[in-house]
């Protein structure tokens, strides 16, 4: 019986060892397919983005207050202007909505008036990241 144990435990390894051998987890080669649009999109975002300076660039603040009054504001606001960009900035422990984005303070006073009719409390800012 001793020998016949011993014997099965040595077949078992022996055949253990051969079948990891061709087991393996991972495939080595991996295939990417990716849309050609896709890389062009991605070099245009590259553009853009170049193109952007945060400093030179000017605001209208709608709002400063807490969470859940700047996202009505926010929403509010994307409803009646649906061509401005706008978001929500948080600033300890204030959170505040940013709408637009301005080259110039002509161009963000015009719009500063425009909106001061629906939001009083609204002012130009050059904000500095």
């Amino acid at each position: 019986m001793s020998y016949f144990s011993k014997s099965t435990l040595l077949f078992s390894l022996c055949l253990l060892t051969l079948l990891t051998q061709k087991i393996s987890a991972q495939d080595p080669k991996v295939t990417v397919i990716q849309d050609s649009k896709f890389e062009q999109l991605l070099n245009e975002k590259r553009k853009i983005n170049s193109s952007i300076t945060i400093n030179d660039r000017y605001k209208i603040q709608i709002y400063n207050g807490d969470s859940e009054n700047s996202k009505k504001t926010l929403m509010d606001f994307k409803r009646m202007n649906k061509t401005m960009d706008a978001t929500i900035v948080f600033s300890t422990p204030r959170y505040k909505v940013w709408v637009g984005n301005f080259k110039t303070r002509i161009e963000a006073e015009k719009n500063l008036a425009d909106l001061k009719k629906s939001f009083p409390n609204a002012f130009l800012i050059k904000p500095n990241k």
